[in-house]
């Protein structure tokens, strides 16, 4: 009988430490409600959210402190975009991807085009490793998608959390991805406006161009997880 008792205490402990950690995400310490940071996913409600230009969605859910975008059996798909429009902000949040999946974060999005990525940059999201396609460095994660690739590779493999900030002061930018500044640019500047005029975005007149806007996550097909999203406006 003796036998059983190791493991059962360990069992015990590695669920009380699992409640933990879900208790633990998704919350404000006192240092950063003191810096200004607002809590945009409590772990159980999205109310901080809509879809986007208020489709039908039925691809998001919220299980076990997470905000998960379903792979399966999903009628309509749609971006969330936040209630409140952002300017200057520091965005930050943990994310993990599945096998080959792949979505972003948009920023300073506005409802003028059918698609939030043709109105704000992108922070790519995706499964460098095991995406079913060759990806181009502008496609890697942390990059500033289409246009500004990532200075090194610092995403952790599908099924990890990882840990993303996005700081938009004017016209300044910067991607960061698991402790690293993995993008840096000035929007509007005549190295920008040459990059958009022989890529991806060339003939869509309103990208990047909003000062001020919303926060979208992307609906790409699924497999991606979203926990402790905050914000600090600047």
């Amino acid at each position: 009988m003796k036998r059983f008792i190791l493991p059962l205490a360990l069992l015990i402990t590695l669920t009380s430490m699992n409640i933990f950690m879900q208790e633990k995400n998704n919350t404000l310490s006192a240092k950063e409600k003191q810096e200004g940071w607002q809590l945009l996913f409590d772990g159980k409600t999205i109310n901080e959210w809509r879809p986007f230009k208020n489709a039908t969605s039925d691809g998001w859910e919220v299980v076990k402190g997470e905000l998960h975008c379903r792979e399966k059996d999903v009628q309509h798909r749609a971006d969330l975009i936040t209630i409140a429009q952002y300017k200057d902000f520091e965005f930050a949040f943990d994310w993990k991807v599945g096998k080959s999946a792949n979505s972003g974060v948009m920023y300073r999005v506005s409802e003028d085009h059918a698609a939030t990525y043709q109105t704000g940059p992108e922070y790519q999201l995706i499964d460098d490793l095991g995406y079913a396609e060759k990806l181009e460095d502008w496609q890697k994660s942390g990059s500033d998608y289409a246009m500004h690739p990532p200075s090194r590779i610092m995403a952790k493999p599908a099924g990890e959390y990882n840990h993303s900030r996005i700081i938009v002061k004017g016209a300044h930018v910067e991607h960061w991805l698991n402790g690293e500044k993995v993008v840096d640019f000035d929007l509007w500047t005549p190295e920008w406006e040459a990059l958009k005029a022989k890529g991806k975005w060339k003939d869509v007149a309103g990208y990047g161009k909003n000062p001020a806007g919303h926060i979208a996550l992307q609906d790409h097909g699924g497999g991606i997880w979203f926990r402790n999203i905050k914000i600090k406006p600047l």
